[in-house]
């Protein structure tokens, strides 16, 4: 008898720092839903994004690729369509894909591999947001700014509950869908809501499940004459050294996060219901994931775009019970690893050859209790570093490089909140030496400046052109076929509600 082979859902929210978890460690935070997979599931403690930056992380979420092998620098680089993701991966393994709510492609492909999108994304699909290396000392008046600390607090609604109820009711009624229907395909589907991010807000009923006497602080609260090279520079690009938030306005922040987490952890239950309801569940593996993190307030910083580990760690819950025991994993591994683990869950540990060669590393010999690899790599090229910054994460050790700054070397076992850079410390000057000639094999770090900056100047010159006349929009635009749905006069009655029932009678 042939098994079927298991479904995939995957769960990713938005600047969703471990942190602030419950299952991380978080004694304030509500996530009951997050909870009971990680209860039942494998826990990476120590997953990292591979760019601390929305669209440069998901393409190598998609891709399994670094972001400098496919030219995904910043928010408003374009994700080539030749580009193999896993959707694609799936596709050809015979599952049915599609994918609900953001992911930020920029450019005219906006499927990049997945068969059905249910929603429009949240941000741009065009160059407008690219950054410029050329006037380092600009802020650009599209990004972060101080506002969505100032301003924190409760809400009747905004943009995201818009965004996120649309993309939770479309990814419900497609589970729905398909287990009314007739395709016989495993499912692959993507759902991505854009909370916890900020702005920090959030309606009243998720606002006052907590308390400001119970809102935790930021551990770490560094005197600016003791940030690093490329903090200084975070700082200015986010408008905080003219714009620092009083202790009251932290503490609001972090309580409309945990709110908005406890949003997010509700919609999980909902989407959890609906496989149970629809008699998916057994047969579907469950991936909660977040794409980065948030610093929230820790080292004065806030959002992403460092390699900290408020903003580079995300949490990653793979949710399987009947096919890996609970456990969790302290090995450090990344989000370039998801693609080549989808394709070995999708054949049951033996994938086929790879079409070509990728970054990460199957997840497969950690949710089996083998021994798995424990090192990530990093790439930051976007607002606020004038040069790339790479990080090495391997073992207790955490290395960070970029030409203009000085080094950072940081043992996480002895020093967890990374205040002692052992780069200068004479002791550590093996560790140091061999990092750095590990960086002069993997990078060519000048040639890849030359090739960011010169896309750069691309994508600003090709948005400054198309504002003259009409511009062409590259916003995903879902179709519906009102023609086919509910009850029509060309579709037989009887057959139509027959179809639409479930469970069927």
């Amino acid at each position: 008898m042939t098994v079927r082979r298991p479904n995939l859902l995957i769960l990713m929210a938005d600047q969703l720092t471990p942190g602030a978890l419950p299952v991380y460690g978080n004694p304030v935070v509500r996530a009951p839903h997050i909870d009971r997979l990680a209860a039942g599931g494998v826990v990476f403690d120590s997953a990292y994004c591979n760019s601390p930056l929305c669209a440069p992380s998901r393409y190598s979420f998609l891709s399994g690729k670094l972001p400098s092998r496919i030219g995904a620098y910043d928010n408003a680089a374009e994700l080539p369509a030749e580009v193999l993701t896993f959707a694609h991966h799936l596709r050809h393994a015979g599952y049915h894909t599609a994918l609900a709510g953001k992911m930020h492609f920029a450019g005219p492909d906006q499927l990049h591999g997945f068969e059905q999108r249910l929603t429009t994304d949240i941000y741009p699909a065009d160059f407008g947001w690219t950054p410029s290396w050329d006037a380092p000392g600009v802020r650009p008046e599209w990004y972060h700014n101080m506002s969505s600390v100032l301003d924190a607090g409760p809400c009747v609604r905004t943009n995201q509950l818009d965004f996120d109820e649309e993309v939770v009711f479309t990814a419900r009624r497609h589970l729905f869908d398909l287990a009314r229907g007739s395709d016989p395909r495993p499912f692959c589907l993507v759902v991505s809501m854009t909370h916890p991010h900020d702005p920090y807000v959030i309606p009243r009923p998720y606002w006052d499940l907590y308390r400001d006497e119970d809102i935790d602080l930021p551990r770490v609260d560094l005197p600016v004459d003791a940030w690093d090279a490329h903090s200084l520079r975070l700082r200015e690009v986010c408008d905080i050294g003219r714009n620092p938030p009083s202790e009251a306005q932290v503490r609001a922040a972090r309580r409309a996060y945990y709110g908005a987490i406890s949003f997010v952890d509700e919609q999980v239950g909902r989407l959890l219901r609906a496989l149970d309801e629809s008699g998916q569940a057994d047969d579907t593996i469950v991936l909660l994931v977040g794409d980065h993190g948030d610093m929230l307030g820790e080292r004065g910083l806030w959002y992403k775009m460092n390699f900290f580990e408020g903003a580079a760690r995300v949490p990653l819950i793979v949710h399987a019970p009947g096919r890996f025991a609970p456990r969790r994993v302290a090995a450090s591994v990344s989000l370039a690893d998801i693609l080549p683990t989808l394709v070995d869950l999708a054949h049951d540990g033996r994938a086929p050859a790879a079409p070509e060669p990728i970054d990460g590393r199957s997840l497969w010999p950690h949710l089996t209790g083998a021994a798995g690899h424990d090192e990530v790599i990093g790439e930051y090229l976007g607002e606020g570093a004038l040069a790339p910054i790479v990080m090495i994460r391997r073992g207790p050790w955490k290395f960070i490089h970029s030409a203009p700054d000085p080094d950072q070397l940081y043992h996480l076992g002895d020093d967890p909140d990374e205040l002692r850079n052992l780069a200068p410390d004479p002791a550590a000057a093996d560790t140091l030496r061999a990092f750095r000639a590990e960086l002069a094999q993997r990078w060519d770090l000048a040639a890849l400046r030359d090739e960011v900056v010169l896309s750069q100047r691309r994508r600003r010159f090709h948005f400054a052109a198309e504002a003259n006349g009409p511009r062409p929009s590259w916003d995903f635009q879902p179709h519906v076929d009102a023609s086919r749905q509910y009850v029509r006069s060309q579709l037989d009655l009887d057959t139509t509600e027959a179809r639409a029932r479930f469970p069927r009678v």
